[in-house]
């Protein structure tokens, strides 16, 4: 019989509405549920597309024997990580400072009060049912002891995550010296940075495109082209279907753990569009990538509701990499003899395999000699995977991520003038504008078109703010900017505190044992990043000051880490270096289809936004452009050849 998760929003709870834990859904009615039972909680968080979360619940959430020590002994509670990323911080942090390290899924002891006496990540079926006996035994003989322990972690705790201090202003030599520390972490063999496992860096490639938009720094653009490079010939990247894969297991990308991430592609998705505008060398392969994957987000992640789900599983009928893998065998059955030898030759298939079992990963490492072949032999090879099992899709729709896409694809669109990216981009947003804010409060999740309960977080606020911006520049439609601003007011209600420091959740949220910060850049942008983002773009677009001085207020709280930690505050410092450039705007005044002031844009460097169509200019005398630094514009001009000049500041300004 199914248990509570039956009806939930999340398809990772609805994949245990079967177990035999007698699962809850995180509220208030599991602890005082409980309360009343005087019995500590089971918490576990995890994800649709987590390989171990699925490997931990064959083991022991679908076993008769774990179920009935976690039914007696606790009240079970299972979190969908990406529907309550404040639930997930909170207990993360409880991972972290008393294992070390963190990871999904991931376990946690609590009392009916929420406060964690144990907590760790993935554990075998017998060392759970050791935990859970264990547990179960000390709570009913010595519960005064796991009480005060629960009391003393929340209490470390607020104590080493309470409010940081505030740095100055980044300033132009902080983003340099940045560059220089990344450049000290940086694979010179097979580009990122670190060793393995080794994941995509976009949202310091996000930045390092910009500061070599605004300084010319050579270094900073090849750190972003090889990077770029290497993944897009290895197996991170499905050279067949298009996408990337959440990260490589080695140093030199070629084995990837398959599960793929919206968040991912589309942050990928703005940096190869970028990279595609900054290096005429790299704009072939780039420009390849962004159309592979524009293809693969259409045909795979777009939802009946007109928004994008969440992720691709990582496993394919338990098997991880099964539905990607292949053997010399399994190309000549598909190609032929002929044609089999020759792809296993160019993808690097080899006899004895770079995965498992003999099979291997496809990696493109250079170009294939006849592009019309290559693409016969890509088509059928897509084809013949598609006859295989395919992996599981999370389709419910996450309003950060979808945010995320909104911008890049209507940048790309814009930049590669394919208008039905940027059509696309308008139909998710009105979505997400239309069914995820509830009584005027943005919320984080749908599925199916039913609206989740939980509150948008701040990085909900910020993403999505930046993809309406991001289609208010490609379109010139002013709809957009006001949305947006909308967004960004309430935001402040929201997550702004008296001393103009930004906090992770509203002000109406639930309030859990510990205040989860906003700070920091890992996978995806913080929330302060993405707020600061969001202002600052939204303060040159609305030539509004009080979104610029926003944005500087709240990458004050992101300045020690991006000090001492560039690769964890990647987007604050892609925000630090729009506000260092001015921000800088080209608005275009409209115009019928193509032209070439409207091309000259699209060649101005990587950071400088440009409004396609702004209604405000005008159109007597043909296409004219304005270049505007924060809150001062230059004077009009109709010249292509004037945009260089006016972007260096040698036009005469106005106030």
């Amino acid at each position: 019989m199914p248990n509570r998760l039956a009806a939930s929003t999340s398809p990772y709870l609805q994949q245990h509405a079967d177990n035999p834990v007698d699962w809850w859904e995180w509220g208030e009615d599991a602890f005082a549920e409980a309360r009343r039972r005087d019995v500590p909680v089971l918490l576990s968080v995890g994800y649709a597309a987590c390989h171990w979360c699925h490997v931990m619940a064959h083991e022991s959430f679908e076993d008769e024997e774990v179920a009935r020590l976690a039914n007696d002994g606790f009240v079970a509670v299972k979190v969908d990580r990406e529907e309550r990323p404040d639930v997930d911080a909170v207990y993360m942090a409880a991972v972290t400072a008393l294992t070390g390290h963190g990871g999904w899924p991931m376990t946690c002891l609590l009392t009916p009060e929420g406060e964690p006496f144990w907590a760790g990540t993935y554990l075998p079926r017998e060392s759970f049912l050791q935990l859970l006996t264990a547990a179960s035994a000390t709570w009913r003989q010595d519960r005064a002891r796991l009480v005060e322990g629960g009391t003393q972690v929340v209490a470390a705790l607020k104590e080493a995550t309470g409010r940081g201090a505030r740095g100055p202003a980044l300033t132009e030599e902080d983003l340099s010296a940045a560059v220089a520390a990344l450049a000290r972490e940086y694979d010179h063999q097979w580009g990122g940075f670190g060793g393995a496992p080794k994941f995509p860096p976009h949202l310091v490639l996000a930045f390092l495109l910009r500061h070599a938009g605004r300084t010319g720094d050579a270094t900073a653009l090849a750190m972003v082209r090889d990077t770029c490079e290497g993944m897009a010939r290895s197996g991170l990247y499905d050279q067949l279907g298009g996408g990337f894969a959440r990260y490589a297991v080695d140093r030199s990308w070629v084995v990837p753990h398959f599960e793929k991430m919206l968040y991912d592609n589309a942050l990928l998705l703005g940096v190869y569009a970028d990279l595609a505008r900054a290096d005429a060398t790299a704009r072939p392969w780039a420009e390849r990538v962004v159309r592979e994957t524009v293809e693969w987000l259409l045909q795979e992640m777009w939802t009946e509701q007109e928004a994008f789900a969440s992720s691709l599983d990582a496993d394919t009928d338990g098997v991880e990499g099964l539905t990607y893998v292949w053997t010399p065998d399994q190309l000549r059955h598909a190609l032929g003899d002929d044609d089999g030898k020759r792809a296993a030759e160019l993808l690097g298939v080899t006899p004895t395999g770079t995965f498992e079992h003999g099979a291997s990963t496809l990696q493109l490492r250079s170009d294939p000699g006849d592009p019309d072949w290559w693409r016969g032999v890509r088509e059928r090879l897509l084809l013949h995977r598609t006859l295989r099992p395919q992996p599981g899709r999370d389709d419910k729709v996450i309003t950060a991520w979808n945010g995320l896409l909104v911008s890049s694809l209507a940048t790309a669109g814009w930049t590669f003038s394919e208008p039905d990216w940027v059509d696309v981009a308008a139909r998710c947003a009105r979505f997400l504008l239309r069914e995820h804010v509830v009584d005027g409060r943005l919320r984080r999740s749908s599925r199916d078109g039913r609206v989740g309960a939980a509150l948008g977080v701040a990085e909900d606020h910020g993403n999505l703010a930046d993809g309406l911006l991001a289609l208010h520049r490609a379109t010139g439609d002013p709809a957009w900017l006001q949305e947006a601003g909308r967004l960004l007011d309430a935001a402040v209600d929201l997550f702004g505190e008296p001393d103009g420091t930004f906090r992770a959740t509203g002000s109406d949220a639930e309030q859990l044992v510990l205040t989860p910060r906003a700070e920091g850049d890992n996978a995806e942008p913080g929330g302060v990043s993405a707020l600061a983002l969001a202002f600052a773009r939204h303060g040159a677009q609305a030539a509004d000051p009080t979104s610029l001085g926003l944005a500087g207020t709240a990458l004050e709280g992101m300045a020690s880490l991006a000090r001492q930690a560039p690769r964890f505050a990647g987007w604050a410092l892609t925000a630090a270096e729009e506000l260092v450039a001015g921000p800088t705007l080209v608005r275009l005044s409209p115009a019928d289809g193509d032209d070439p002031l409207g091309r000259a844009a699209r060649h101005t460097p990587v950071g400088t936004l440009v409004v396609d169509g702004d209604a405000d200019l005008p159109v007597e005398g043909g296409r004219s452009a304005v270049v505007c630094r924060g809150t001062v514009c230059g004077l009009p001009t109709t010249r292509p050849g004037d945009l260089p000049g006016h972007l260096d500041g040698a036009a005469p300004s106005e106030g």
